[in-house]
């Protein structure tokens, strides 16, 4: 039997978007506490990832139920090993008004976690990461933000299709105005 849209089991997308979370709030921990990744993966792993409705964890209470331990290690380990060819992309990418320090960090943190999915070797179609990664921005950003980082995403996942060639300067500018559009709207 083929499985349709309607046959999708509800668990596993929110299990997927619950780690997702997880490795941006990891992200965010790390960067701000300096922690290392290993050390916050096992913090999170012991004391904040829930893994079924049973342990009876929240949101509100700081844990991330439903969560798969499994995708979020590899979403920190990858934007964390990944981490300078993520940061000088974002680099070509922003703004030069808007440096990767000058941004929120949660806002980085979920620029890190899109980076270290489309730069991993999972095939999850970039369409894929970037709609997950919007959704979790929405619920942590306000304003203009989510619109950014929809064009920066998009941006990102477009310079990763490009062929190993140095790209042109007219490409460059165009991407750069494509992610400092209000609207993220690509041109």
């Amino acid at each position: 039997m083929t499985q349709t849209d309607g046959d999708r089991q509800p668990n596993k997308v929110r299990s997927r978007t619950a780690s997702r979370v997880a490795a941006v709030q990891a992200l965010f921990q790390i960067e701000q506490g300096n922690e290392s990744p290993d050390s916050v993966i096992n913090q999170f792993n012991r004391h904040r990832l829930g893994t079924s409705a049973s342990e009876q964890c929240t949101y509100a209470e700081g844990q991330v139920p439903d969560a798969d331990a499994r995708l979020f290690g590899i979403v920190v380990r990858g934007a964390m090993a990944r981490q300078d060819r993520i940061d000088a992309l974002l680099h070509e990418i922003l703004p030069a008004s808007w440096p990767l320090a000058r941004l929120d960090p949660v806002l980085r943190a979920i620029m890190h976690a899109a980076g270290g999915e489309m730069t991993g070797g999972d095939p999850i179609p970039a369409r894929v990461i970037i709609n997950e990664y919007m959704d979790i921005a929405h619920g942590f950003l306000a304003g203009d933000e989510p619109r950014m980082l929809n064009g920066v995403l998009d941006a990102l996942s477009r310079r990763l299709k490009e062929p190993a060639a140095p790209a042109q300067a007219e490409t460059d500018t165009t991407v750069v105005e494509d992610a400092a559009t209000p609207d993220g709207a690509a041109s």
